[in-house]
């Protein structure tokens, strides 16, 4: 049987797919990368170096800086216990945020703010809409990480005894005062029998 310490103590990542949480983080950090790339070639005089002059240098920094804000989002839900709807809601306005680069790519610059056939409006429209969806999913997906973790002072144990498991939740001390117990060289089966007798109550 696993020690209390073994069956309750805190994992790195908790019920997440460490392989999950990495690809985030790995997401995340590249999206962070072509954000700051893409500042940088409007900022400074790389494009002249690199012979992209004023307006080859915007139309390729608004693309990497337009991928780069929702893969950014995608990368913090795919790090987060997110439910599947709220990665399916961040994938979707990924994909308009995506839809909205497409039309700046093709808008940008002969049919942008100086032209009869402006695009401008309806690409930041497009981008904003999709921004906004994808945004609201990891609001969504954060807001409930946080109750998830946050139980009001609460802490649910799982109890597995001759084959039977019940679910027990008890408070913070409660549950700080039975680790301590166990570390302090109690055993298991005590301090098991003194949670299943509460519950029983």
């Amino acid at each position: 049987m696993p020690s209390l310490g073994d069956a309750y103590g805190d994992s790195r990542w908790g019920d997440r797919d460490p392989r999950a949480v990495y690809a985030g983080i790995v997401v995340f950090a590249a999206a962070a990368i072509a954000i700051v790339t893409a500042i940088v070639l409007v900022a400074t005089p790389l494009s002249d170096t690199l012979g992209l002059g004023k307006v080859g240098s915007y139309r390729i920094a608004g693309v990497i800086a337009g991928l780069g804000v929702p893969a950014a989002l995608l990368g913090v839900v795919a790090g987060l216990p997110a439910s599947r709807r709220q990665r399916v809601g961040v994938g979707i306005g990924a994909l308009v945020a995506v839809a909205g680069v497409v039309l700046y790519w093709h808008a940008y610059p002969a049919h942008w703010t100086a032209s009869e056939s402006s695009l401008a409006f309806h690409t930041a429209v497009v981008y904003f809409l999709g921004g906004c969806l994808a945004l609201w999913f990891v609001f969504s997906a954060l807001a409930s990480y946080h109750v998830r973790n946050n139980p009001h002072g609460t802490v649910s144990l799982r109890l597995t005894r001759q084959g039977e498991t019940r679910t027990v939740e008890v408070s913070r001390d409660e549950y700080q005062r039975y680790a301590r117990a166990v570390s302090d060289g109690g055993e298991d089966e005590s301090v098991i029998r003194e949670i299943e007798s509460k519950y029983e109550e």
